[in-house]
Order: C-alpha cells, then structure tokens, then sequence
C-alpha cells in the first residue's frame, strides 16, 4: 500500500503532464467544493419553499459562524496540508507524518472549544448577529444542530480532505465532501416535510446538515484506516510529535488562513447587520445573493485547492518551470470561470433569486444586488489566489497581511462608507470597489516578495 500511494503522488506531483496534473488535482476539488455550496444553498432552497421570509432570514444569520467553523479547519488543514506537500517534496516522508498527525489531532481540539464556546454563549451570538423576535428561534434551532453538534465532524470532514488532498490524493479528498453534500441534499426534504410537524422546518434542515457531515466525516475515517499504518495520514501517537519548526510552519500557513476566512465571515456579519436596518426582506434578499455568488466563487476555491499543493512541492523541490506552469494555468482558468459567471447572473438573476424564494418583492431586490455584487467574482478570485500561492510558497506572513488588509483596510470600511454616503445599495457595490484596491495590492505584493527560484 505505501509504495502505492508513494508512486501515485510522484506521477502527480514530477512526472505527470501540468494539465493532466492540474485536471486530477482540480476537479474534484472543484466538484467538491461545488457540492458544499449546493449542500449549503439546498437548507435555503428548501426552507425558502415554506414562503417564510424569516426562516429564511434565520438561515442566513448562521451562515457567518458555520463558515468559521471552515476557517478553524483551515488553520489544521490547509496549514498542515501546505506543509505536507512542501516536506514531500524535500523527500522527508517521516516528518510529513508527523505533521499529518499533529494536523489532526488540533483541528480536533479547536472544533470541540468552539462547538462548546457556541453552546454556553448561544443567547448573545444571535444577538450580536441580528436575530431578531422573528427569527431567534429559528437561528437558535439550526445553531444547535450545525455549530454545536455536528461542529466537530464539520471540521475534521475538512482538515482531513485537505490532508488527503496534499499526498495527491484529491480523489478521495473530494468524495467524501461529495458524499456528505448530496447525503445532505436527499435528507434536507426528508426531515422537513416528512419528520418533523409543520414549523419546525429549520430544525429539520439543522438536523439532516448534522448527519450528512457525520456521515462524511465518518468516510475519511475508513479511507484512513483502509490506507494503512505506514500511510502518511494517520491518528497513530506512535509517529512522535513534529519537529517544533513543523509545528511553526502549520501555525504560519494556518492561521493567516483562519484569519483571513474568520474576516471574510466578519464581512458578511456586518452586511447582515447593516441589511436589518432596511427590513426583514432586505436581509432575506442579500442572504440569497451571498450564496448565490458563491458558485463561481467556489469554483475558484476549488482550482486554488488544487493547484496549492502541486506548487508547494514543487517550490520546495525546486522545479521552477513545473511551479510556474501551474500558476500560469490555474490563474487563467480562474479568470475565465469568473468572466464566464458574471454573464450569466446578469442575464438571468431574476431566475436565480426565484429558485429560493417566491415572495415578488424579495426576489427583485435579489435580482438587483446580485447583478451588482457579481461584478467583483474575476476581482475576488485574483485576491484570493494570490493569498493561495503565498500560502503554498510557506510565506503565512504575506498571506496575512493580504488578507487583512483586504477586509480590515478596504472591505469593512468600504461598507459603513459606502452605506453612509448611498444607503442600501451601497452596501451592495462596496465588494467591487474594495476589491479594485485588494487586487492592485496583491499583484504588487505577488510580483515584489514571490520566491526566486
């Protein structure tokens, strides 16, 4: 089995064509992160069908904190992930295990003081993210089943694909997040229009979200264990602690990554505050738009997922050419992705705001925010990128710095400027405009501090 899997990772990572390399990493990384989004848009899909605005308000309050429990899996997974394929790529193999343990058994304890941080301070985090008399026990019902129970699983779902994704194996990476996602999409009607009576329809949706990343979590655990005691991802003590350097490395990578996810969840916490002042079908309405817009995000998501890990061997083994192709190729089917997107949400938003909700008023004012906010996808997939790449590159402290000063510098402030100067579709355009700034920064930072090789 090891000579297997040691095999399989140098066709990809040496001796595989870029393209050919790159399609095996990307798409099911891709596939994967598509069907996270749907998984997530189908408990708003579904709940949009009982035509109350509120629940559906309730569903987007919750989104903010279930993507930081995201942003704590990055801190193990994509941390341990970036420094796993860099170690292979200097052929230490033992190290690499070490680290893959350590990755694990962190992102563990992380979700558990989360989950339980959640748990006793319920009442003023809904609070604090606008759950109002019409929506708290909505947002309360479907907290208690995502966040607090089904917190671990969540993550270690996600600390674990990223692992797996990093020893080339993007394969199994991406089934078991598929595999929860559609397991989540077949329960969602189930549970709540079957199980569960009339009015309990959030619950329902929180309860099949739960079980569906149990199930996925519990997939990682086989394919683990099927791959053997010598695999390089493993739960076994017995591989000893990572060196501390290690240990630095993944908090280096890890928590500019968890930063950057935790403020770009802040973000979407003070749309959604600065939304409820314009009324309950506002909120509804820009709940819709900021899943909506998350297809192509998504998408990009999934190429920089993909392509990290060739580019942070291949740096650390020193092939140049083979790191720069892949940039070149991957940063360009992100942009035609993007491009691509933005037509079709212009052309047809009207249609994809009717796809969650019925109510007339609440489906135009989706339709006009999200020909607006689709604007900046080509922007936001350049910004992020180059966040990946640092990543990749081991360079936590650049990464960091792009990443804040994005939301600290220009996106937060954009939006209290821009809603102060032109109200609620202010807060609608400040995407675009902060991220003209964010994207000049990045290729500034990319083309003065990238590794020489």
């Amino acid at each position: 089995m090891k000579q297997q899997v040691t095999a399989s990772r140098e066709d990809i990572f040496q001796t595989y064509s870029v393209p050919k390399a790159l399609r095996v990493m990307i798409v099911p990384a891709v596939t994967s992160q598509l069907i996270v989004l749907i998984y997530n848009m189908a408990d708003t899909f579904f709940v949009g069908q009982t035509g109350n605005p509120y629940m559906v308000a309730s569903t987007s309050l919750i989104l903010p904190v279930f993507n930081i429990t995201l942003c704590l899996a990055g801190l193990a997974g994509i941390g341990g992930g970036a420094l796993i394929a860099r170690l292979l790529g200097q052929k230490q193999v033992e190290e690499a295990r070490r680290a893959a343990t350590f990755s694990l058994y962190l992102g563990a304890a992380i979700a558990a003081l989360f989950s339980l941080g959640m748990a006793l301070f319920m009442e003023p985090i809904l609070a604090l993210l606008g759950a109002g008399d019409n929506t708290y026990a909505y947002a309360r019902q479907y907290a208690l089943c995502v966040i607090v129970t089904g917190g671990i699983p969540t993550v270690l779902s996600n600390v674990l694909s990223n692992l797996l994704r990093s020893i080339g194996r993007s394969k199994e990476a991406g089934a078991g997040i598929i595999l929860g996602g559609l397991l989540n999409i077949a329960l969602d009607p189930l549970f709540m229009f079957v199980l569960m009576p009339d009015g309990q329809e959030v619950l329902g949706a929180g309860v099949a979200t739960c079980l569906s990343n149990c199930v996925a979590c519990l997939f990682f655990l086989v394919v683990v264990i099927r791959m053997g005691k010598d695999s390089i991802i493993t739960f076994s003590p017995r591989v000893g602690l990572a060196r501390r350097s290690s240990i630095a490395a993944v908090f280096a990578v890890g928590l500019p990554s968890a930063i950057t996810t935790f403020l770009f969840d802040l973000d979407y916490v003070i749309i959604d505050k600065l939304m409820v002042s314009y009324g309950d079908l506002a909120l509804a309405a820009i709940g819709i738009v900021l899943k909506v817009e998350r297809f192509p995000l998504n998408v990009g998501i999934g190429i920089c997922q993909g392509m990290m890990p060739l580019v942070a061997y291949n740096y650390a083994a020193g092939n140049k050419q083979r790191m720069e192709d892949t940039i070149r190729l991957s940063r360009g089917l992100g942009l035609v992705i993007a491009a691509v997107s933005v037509v079709l949400y212009e052309l047809f938003a009207v249609q994809f705001s009717h796809l969650f909700i019925s109510d007339t008023q609440t489906v135009e004012m989706a339709s006009q925010f999200l020909r607006i906010r689709v604007l900046a996808t080509p922007l936001m997939f350049l910004s992020f990128f180059t966040v990946y790449l640092f990543q990749a590159f081991g360079k936590g402290h650049i990464s960091l710095f792009l990443g804040v000063t994005r939301w600290v510098v220009f996106n937060i402030p954009m939006l209290f400027l821009l809603n102060s100067i032109f109200g609620m579709y202010g807060i609608v355009w400040s995407q675009a405009t902060a991220d003209i700034l964010t994207v000049a920064l990045s290729f500034f930072m990319y083309f003065k501090c990238k590794p020489r090789l």
